[in-house]
């Protein structure tokens, strides 16, 4: 099962705030934003710089390497670690560092983190100081390594913390137990940011200014799905505010040209579906050196030439994924029911022929088609295999994957990761043991509430209120993304037209029902005869989750949806892109 239930948010106290919009305001509200402070995005209210605990020491730690020293910066292979990597190498080198450079572990290599054997390779340019963004708290083995070689070690991660943490010189984490800063939800590169600007203070810098950088800081918050609290909206929206003007570096601008994105209306969601894909993309297939090294680019010819290097690897990655997740959705349907007859709540695919770049995507695939947490595993070296899990709202993956650690010692090799995804290593030989494990740990865990797939909408639109102005009201609303989303409503529509774009999207006309759920089926032919029809899209259409609903002229539909505009030769339209889609009396 997929989606299957579409839930109205329940409104909070709305905000006495008469400039806004009342659709904006019930959105607000349905998010808990009760004070109009809370709207303000200014760069004064992000959270203080030395709040953040050990920016101070990790600042004198960086300052004793500036001019003898030898500083290598050590990053995750995603898009989260590439804005962190060359987020980190451009402050430095503004700030006179006189020896920087950035190392990414290549992942088919050598895997997650600061390994002893990156730490081997790492030596051979004879670092003083290796610094980790975006990884490095379940590094133990590595910072020992380093620390035996003499290089100096600062780690800065946001990842959870294991029972153990690495004798790193400084650590710099806003998970760590007793850490007293005001978000948790600061994004790996959102950390690196907060260090950096201590740097500066500490070096007495006037001329570098951090804020320059909040570019790279929104593409990677917004990339790695972490939650948008008040500190990362205001970092994402001065970060939008900078690319929108211009002011980002050639990388950025070139990939949102190479997505087809004009860049003076960019959105988070633009930077979330557009810009980090492409990214993401050279870690999965290749090596992310290349992504970083655009995001370092200051040619515009050379930042140019490495977005389509990039955008060609994305093409390729699309094309391994629809054959993964063709294969994954037939050896999903074989697993649905377990040995005992019970539906299955915790899925584990394996294909030996499947990339391991691509396989956190599969499992957020099915994760979605079938709302269950999936780990979907790929061959790596030595026999071993290497899985990325998603997890569904309610069930904590990586808390989980610790509880199976405990209850079965040395079935996993390693594994780390957050709340809704996380990646493990175990022995091949061991699949079935995990899947045993997995499907009994996620049956803990979850119950029927949390396994009913749910659209959550911010209720119905009124005819006039679906237009273009009402979609670039709530598109200046946001940001929106995680545990702040994009709105979405609901209302009923009949279907004027309908046909397959493309391979897998459904185009069709609506015309909506007026008074939505308060009118009877029997007048619904009636009354909306003389309503206006909405262009509408359903993306993935064909293989999801709403491939049986009848879709022929005159069915009538409840549609779950967000509100966008479309732009056609320069003509504006507004369009309905359909989260949801239920036939009415089904």
């Amino acid at each position: 099962m997929a989606f299957t239930e579409i839930r109205r948010r329940a409104a909070g106290s709305l905000l006495d705030v008469k400039a806004l919009h009342p659709v904006l305001r019930r959105v607000y509200a349905a998010r808990g934003v009760s004070q109009s402070e809370e709207l303000d995005l200014s760069l004064e209210r992000m959270l203080p710089v030395g709040s953040l605990d050990g920016v101070e020491a990790a600042a004198r730690l960086l300052a004793e390497h500036r001019e003898g020293g030898r500083v290598l910066v050590v990053g995750d292979f995603d898009a989260d670690g590439a804005t962190s990597s060359a987020l980190v190498v451009r402050a430095l080198r503004s700030m006179k560092f006189a020896h920087v450079d950035f190392l990414v572990p290549n992942r088919f290599r050598f895997g997650y983190g600061l390994t002893p054997e990156i730490v081997a390779l790492a030596a051979e340019t004879r670092p003083s100081l290796i610094v980790t963004v975006d990884n490095g708290v379940s590094s133990i083995e590595g910072v020992e390594a380093a620390r035996a070689l003499g290089i100096a070690v600062l780690v800065t991660d946001h990842h959870l913390p294991g029972a153990v943490l690495p004798r790193a010189d400084v650590m710099v984490n806003p998970n760590l137990a007793g850490a007293s800063f005001g978000s948790r939800a600061l994004a790996g590169v959102g950390v690196a940011f907060y260090v950096m600007a201590a740097l500066a203070r500490v070096l007495g810098d006037t001329e570098f200014r951090p804020a320059d950088l909040l570019d790279l800081v929104a593409l990677g918050t917004v990339a790695d799905v972490v939650t948008l609290d008040h500190n990362n909206r205001v970092l994402v929206a001065q970060g939008l505010r900078r690319i929108r003007a211009g002011r980002c570096v050639p990388g950025i601008r070139a990939l949102l040209e190479a997505a087809g994105r004009r860049i003076e209306q960019i959105s988070a969601s633009d930077l979330g579906f557009a810009v980090a894909p492409r990214l993401n993309a050279a870690g999965r297939l290749t090596d992310m050196s290349i992504g970083i090294a655009c995001l370092l680019a200051d040619d515009v010819g050379v930042a140019t030439r490495l977005a389509g290097e990039l955008s060609r690897l994305n093409e390729e990655r699309r094309e391994i994924e629809q054959r993964m997740q063709l294969e994954a959705v037939d050896i999903a349907a074989g697993m649905r029911v377990d040995a005992a007859g019970s539906e299955a709540v915790g899925l584990c695919l394996f294909d030996e022929t499947w990339h391991q770049g691509v396989v956190g995507l599969v499992a957020g695939r099915i994760k979605d088609r079938l709302h269950r947490p999936v780990v979907a595993f790929a061959r790596g070296e030595d026999g071993v295999l290497r899985g990325s899990a998603r997890s569904i709202a309610g069930v904590h993956i990586r808390d989980a994957l610790d509880s199976i650690a405990a209850r079965h010692p040395g079935l996993l090799v390693k594994f780390g990761g957050h709340a809704m995804a996380a990646g493990m290593t175990l022995l091949e030989s061991d699949l079935e043991r995990f899947r045993g494990a997995f499907a009994a740990e996620i049956a803990a865990r979850a119950d029927a509430e949390t396994l009913t797939g749910v659209v959550h909408s911010d209720g119905e639109l009124l005819d006039a209120e679906l237009s273009v102005d009402t979609a670039r009201m709530l598109r200046g609303g946001g940001p929106w993304g995680q545990g702040f989303p994009e709105p979405v409503f609901d209302g009923e529509f009949n279907v004027v037209d309908s046909r397959i774009v493309g391979t897998r999207h459904l185009k069709l006309q609506l015309r909506p029902v007026p008074g939505g759920r308060d009118v009877s089926a029997r007048d619904v032919a009636g009354r909306a005869a003389g309503s206006r029809a909405i262009d509408a899209i359903a993306f993935g259409f064909i293989g999801g989750a709403a491939e049986g609903v009848a879709m022929g002229p005159g069915k009538l539909l409840r549609v779950a949806y967000r509100l966008e505009i479309n732009e056609y030769r320069g003509v504006e339209s507004v369009q309905l892109n359909c989260q949801h889609l239920v036939e009415v009396g089904r």
